[in-house]
């Protein structure tokens, strides 16, 4: 397994996106940098559609998304890869996690798990914060074999959490290099005991996106800086499923003009309404950066 990309290894990278919404500016930013170095390697640009929430993600908006993409000029290798498709190898990942004894059923529900961490103030071991807020305090971990039993044989609705203590015990310490912020060590345990599969989604983003980045050779993932902690939680799971390890390259996030990052909702920023009111999409690129140009001007104002 490769600690990261090797000299004469041709970069592969991918552009990701969640069809729940139109694309925006910050959208081709990133599927434009992803592109440019790609080729700029003579490598390989693949695209994938990361669909796995059937209430938020719509086929017209996949559509919108190809539709954008080509106006831009963008190409990448067919047949591109939905991730509604692979539930199945989603499933393989996460039997041979099961297998290694690294996962439990946890049946708590939101409301549980809010007045479980209420209670911080009487617990200080509970209500600790991670980079996705509050860690569960792990009340499922602790049932007994027989009760956790009963509950699965009673057809009792459940998430699959990952042991964090137990998955780092068996991967030992790990590192992983961003392109920007250089040689990191994994902190996983930042998490705490995460969610990797739902009654309702059968698959997390953090094991979806890890097992296909590995599916698709991508070499080189990048992606916005509000991602940066999840590579810790990325570099874990690649570790425990036995899976090539990329190199990353975490990118601004282009903000509006009230300093809040780019959402599908801003809609005048969206490629949609650009191409209908006549931009050129060769500016859209010098547009991005631009735009990051004078977050960097303000940001130094400060």
């Amino acid at each position: 397994m490769n600690a990261s990309t090797t000299a004469s290894q041709k970069i592969a990278t991918r552009f990701a996106p969640s069809p729940s919404g139109l694309l925006h500016l910050g959208h081709a930013y990133s599927a434009l940098f992803a592109q440019r170095l790609a080729a700029s390697g003579e490598g390989r640009f693949v695209l994938r559609i990361e669909d796995i929430d059937p209430g938020r993600c719509k086929p017209e908006f996949e559509d919108a998304i190809v539709e954008d993409l080509a106006w831009l000029g963008l190409e990448w290798e067919e047949p591109f890869l939905r991730q509604s498709e692979r539930l199945d190898v989603y499933a393989n990942a996460l039997t041979q996690l099961d297998k290694a004894g690294l996962l439990y059923p946890c049946f708590c529900t939101r409301s549980d798990i809010a007045a479980e961490i209420k209670q911080a103030g009487a617990a200080p071991h509970l209500g600790h914060h991670g980079p996705d807020g509050p860690l569960y305090p792990g009340t499922c971990k602790h049932l007994n074999e027989s009760e956790r039993a009963q509950r699965l044989a009673d057809n009792q609705p459940h998430a699959l959490r990952l042991d964090m203590d137990a998955a780092i015990s068996a991967a030992g310490n790990l590192t992983w290099h961003d392109r920007t912020h250089g040689e990191q060590n994994a902190q996983p345990e930042l998490f705490g005991d995460i969610v990797l599969a739902r009654k309702d989604v059968a698959t997390s983003y953090h094991l979806a996106v890890t097992v296909d980045d590995a599916a698709q050779g991508i070499t080189l993932v990048t992606r916005g800086n509000d991602l940066f902690a999840a590579t810790h939680i990325h570099r874990l799971l690649q570790a425990l499923l036995d899976l090539e390890v990329p190199e990353w390259h975490h990118t601004v996030l282009l903000v509006n003009n009230k300093g809040k990052r780019l959402a599908k909702r801003d809609k005048a920023f969206t490629l949609r309404a650009m191409r209908e009111a006549g931009t050129d999409p060769e500016d859209i690129w010098a547009m991005s950066i631009r735009q990051i140009a004078r977050q960097a001007a303000a940001t130094d104002g400060i």
